[in-house]
């Protein structure tokens, strides 16, 4: 065959082309069940972070074993639809469904003796989702931990709502998602603002869109285990 001709480039092409493809896919195939395992390990890191446990270092899954006793699917009205499978839910998806065909994961924990629950949430921020984990004390309304992340929110600004001078104002001074048994959630306000119908924090500098984001994160995610909550 001319090796200059253009069949000879289009077969060669064609032929590399197959060649990397498989290879990409054998690769990717190879290394699932060890991705799967890496993306497990990170979620259990974000619930022990909700719970202000310190996981550098740690054996991970032995410590999230001993700490989270239950991992339950709760219904919008506070029933138990399962008592496990709450770790593989996906909060994206359960958000697109009406609230009644929602599966809420629920994992109940246990910290010194006392118990916790730690809430799933999931929103929208200026670039892209949000999502994180709030922990409350046995009394359901509570905060004792919060855990955020991000997808791209700006680094500087959106993207602080990881940053431990903003979580540890949902601790520093106890805060509570209830007053008088009714749901408020926790408001996330402009700095040097107030809310005096619920619970507040200061939301980020210069990062108004994504604390707006936080704000109905927290209302709406919450809000789905009224129900709960009131038991």
């Amino acid at each position: 065959m001319n090796t200059n001709s253009n069949t000879y480039t289009i077969v060669y092409a064609s032929v590399m082309v197959i060649i990397v493809a498989f290879l990409l896919a054998f690769v990717s195939s190879s290394l699932k069940d060890k991705q799967n395992e890496n993306v497990a390990l990170d979620k259990k890191k974000q619930i022990l972070s909700s719970l202000n446990v310190e996981t550098k270092g740690a054996d991970v899954a032995d410590l999230y074993s001993k700490i989270v006793l239950k991992e339950e699917i709760l219904a919008a009205d506070g029933s138990v639809k399962a008592e496990t499978g709450a770790f593989d839910v996906d909060s994206k998806v359960e958000n697109a469904k009406s609230l009644e065909e929602r599966n809420l994961p629920l994992f109940v924990c246990q910290i010194e003796g006392a118990t916790k629950y730690v809430l799933p949430v999931y929103g929208a921020g200026l670039w892209g989702p949000i999502w994180g984990y709030v922990a409350l004390n046995d009394d359901k309304s509570t905060v004792y931990g919060v855990y955020f992340s991000h997808a791209g929110e700006t680094p500087g600004l959106g993207a602080e709502i990881t940053s431990a001078a903003f979580v540890n104002q949902f601790t520093a001074t106890p805060k509570h998602i209830t007053r008088d048994g009714e749901f408020t959630s926790i408001a996330i306000v402009k700095p040097g603002k107030i809310d005096e119908t619920r619970d507040y924090v200061n939301g980020i500098s210069g990062g108004t869109i994504t604390s707006q984001g936080v704000d109905a994160m927290l209302q709406s995610s919450l809000g789905q285990y009224v129900n709960f909550l009131k038991q």
